[in-house]
């Protein structure tokens, strides 16, 4: 199949080019200006609402991963605007591309993420729960939404509401690992806050499975079937590491050093299962969190503290 991948430069997107292409998928990259395009590969500017449209006929399906990340520095007026534009225009853009072709692809797989839900305590949140109103909810409702074009079009939308996603090399853990490596890790706040999360091939086979099932469309929690709360997911860390977990960081403190906007961010608790995934027989080959941090840190499973 014929595949559009854009964000692929990313964590979870150059994962994922390697992935299909080593199950023999023909792919076309969407990139930023002519120094990052290679052969076969289309240029955008989201931005600017340019996209070489005449390159994406001939798609079987498209995978869309880019946006500003939200995981470093302050939430000034100028980053928000710059995370929802990302998410926004760029979402709006591909869609609308897309939904103007000859032959528009089968498939469009949308990122989104389970900041939709807000911060909902201990709430277990499923594909059919409510939105949140803070920030981050509101850009994913407005993200979402960005895809209509396509969907009007006829092409099968499906949005996958990512939890905190955990690999080797990337994303989450390698911020904390620093961290937890020398011995400065510990719980946010009261750690009493749910995270949702995923290992990363679970990550790319949900994708995998989101392109190829014909039935499936819409929001989907690509999250692992076990939610765990920041102080348990702390211990777990800290055990996979031989590290200790001494030092907390009280909310006050994240919201003097990240602004208070961004910390509640963090704080927020989100509780997601995978309830569609699970109901269509999909099976976690990392459901549980020891097993996902053995996988990325490359040692054995490690029994989880309950702190």
């Amino acid at each position: 199949m014929r595949i559009l991948i854009s964000g692929s430069s990313g964590f979870i997107g150059t994962a994922l080019l390697a992935r299909l292409r080593a199950g023999g998928h023909e792919i076309v990259r969407l990139v930023r200006g002519p120094a990052a395009a290679g052969p076969g590969d289309a240029r955008w500017d989201p931005e600017g609402g340019h996209i070489e449209t005449q390159r994406l006929e001939g798609l079987g399906a498209a995978v869309h991963l880019a946006g500003e990340s939200i995981a470093s520095g302050r939430w000034t007026a100028a980053r928000k605007r710059r995370i929802r534009d990302s998410r926004v225009l760029g979402t709006g853009l591909l869609s609308s591309a897309l939904a103007s072709l000859a032959a528009p692809p089968a498939a469009l797989v949308c990122a989104s993420a389970v900041g939709y839900y807000g911060d909902r305590g201990d709430e277990v949140l499923t594909e059919a729960s409510g939105p949140g109103s803070d920030f981050l909810a509101r850009v994913c409702i407005d993200w979402e939404a960005a895809a209509e074009p396509a969907r009007t079009r006829g092409i099968r939308v499906v949005q996958l509401r990512n939890g905190l996603v955990l690999g080797a090399g990337g994303g989450l853990l390698k911020q904390l690992g620093r961290i937890f490596q020398l011995g400065l890790g510990g719980r946010l706040g009261s750690g009493r806050q749910y995270m949702s999360w995923i290992e990363l091939s679970d990550l790319l086979r949900v994708i995998e499975h989101a392109i190829g099932s014909a039935d499936l469309a819409g929001a989907v929690n690509a999250v692992s079937p076990h939610p765990v709360t920041n102080a348990e997911f702390t211990a777990a860390l800290a055990n996979a590491l031989a590290r200790p977990a001494l030092a907390p960081a009280p909310a006050l403190g994240l919201r003097l050093v990240l602004g208070r906007e961004r910390a509640d961010a963090v704080l927020a608790s989100q509780r997601a299962v995978p309830k569609r995934l699970v109901d269509a027989g999909f099976e976690f080959g990392a459901p549980k969190l020891e097993t996902a941090l053995a996988r990325a840190l490359g040692g054995p499973p490690q029994a989880m503290s309950r702190a």
